[in-house]
C-alpha cells in the first residue's frame, strides 16, 4: 500500500530512544524527510545516522521543548533543515514513578509543563504553517492510563488524558483545513527503560519472555507488553494520506487493557 508520505516532512520530538526513534526510522523508510529531535545530542546523531544508512533523510534539532527558547530553537532548526513541517509528533514527555502523598502540587505542575505545554508549543509553532499550505497531521503520543488511570504515577495519567482531550479539540478547530489531529495511546510498551530495568532483574533477555513478564504490570487480551514498532506503524498510518478520514480520535494499541467500546 502506498502510503502517499514520500517527500513529507516530520518532526518528531523526544525520538533519541524508544516509541519517537521507532516512530522516526519508520516515517523515514516511508520516504518521509525526518527531524529527530532531543536533548542529547549525541543521541540524536546516532538516530540520523542509522536513518541516512538505512537510505532515509534525517536531520537533527536539539533543544528542550518544555520552555519557550528550547521550543523556539528546535522550530528553527527543524525549518531550517526542510523549509517546513507536514507531520508533527508530539511524543516527548516524562514519566514520573512517584505516586499520591509523595508528588507535591508543584511536582504536577512540572510534568504537566512537560507532558501537555511542549505539545502546545509546537503545535503554536508548526500548525500555523500547515494552514497555509491546507494539509498537515498532528500526532500526540497519549497513553492508556489516560482513560484507564491506576493508583500510582497520578500526575502522569492526568498529562495523558490532557494529551486526548487536546488532540481531540485540535482537530475541532482545523475542521475544514486539510488537518488532522489525533492521539495514540500505547499500552505498556518494551522500552529500552524497561529493558534496563530487567537487565537489573536478571530476566532472562528473550524478548517474548519479558514482553509476557512486562503484561503483569497491565495485563491485556493479547498476554503480552507491545513493542514499539508495533506504535510507531499506528502512527504512521495515522500521517498518511491513507487517513484523511480519520480526526479527533484517541487510537489506542494496548492489546485490549482498556476494556471499553468508546
Amino acid at each position: 500500500m502506498d502510503l502517499q508520505l514520500q517527500d513529507k516532512r516530520a518532526l518528531v520530538t523526544g525520538s533519541t530512544s524508544g516509541i519517537g526513534e521507532s516512530i522516526a526510522k519508520t516515517l523515514a523508510a516511508e520516504g518521509v524527510k525526518v527531524v529527530v529531535h532531543g536533548r542529547r545530542e549525541a543521541e540524536a546523531k546516532r538516530v540520523v545516522d542509522e536513518i541516512t544508512k538505512a537510505g532515509g533523510i534525517a536531520a537533527i534539532a536539539i533543544g528542550d521543548v518544555a520552555n519557550d527558547a528550547g521550543a523556539d530553537q528546535v522550530t528553527h532548526s527543524a525549518l531550517q533543515a526542510f523549509g517546513s513541517i507536514d507531520i508533527l509528533v508530539n511524543n516527548a514527555g516524562a514519566y514520573p514513578a512517584q505516586g499520591w502523598f509523595v508528588e507535591s502540587a508543584d511536582d504536577w505542575n512540572q510534568v504537566y509543563n512537560t507532558n501537555v505545554s511542549s505539545m502546545v508549543r509546537m503545535i503554536n509553532r508548526l500548525v500555523p504553517l500547515m494552514k497555509e499550505r491546507q494539509w498537515g497531521r498532528v500526532i500526540a503520543i497519549a497513553s492508556c492510563v489516560g482513560t484507564k488511570p491506576q493508583a500510582g504515577m497520578p500526575a502522569y495519567a492526568a498529562t495523558k488524558v490532557a494529551n486526548i482531550n487536546l488532540a481531540v479539540s485540535l482537530a475541532m478547530a482545523l475542521a475544514n483545513t486539510g488537518i488532522t489531529s489525533n492521539a495514540v495511546s500505547p499500552g505498556i510498551i518494551l522500552t529500552p527503560g524497561m529493558y534496563e530495568m530487567f537487565d537489573k532483574m536478571g530476566v532472562d533477555p528473550d524478548l517474548e519472555t519479558r514482553a509476557k513478564l512486562a503484561a503483569e504490570f497491565a495485563p491485556n487480551p493479547v498476554g503480552r507488553a507491545g513493542f514499539p514498532q508495533e506504535i510507531a506503524d499506528a502512527v504512521v498510518f495515522l500521517a498518511s494520506g491513507r487517513a484523511d478520514y480519520i480526526t479527533g480520535q484517541n487510537l489506542r494499541v494496548d492489546g485490549g487493557y482498556v476494556p471499553t467500546v468508546n
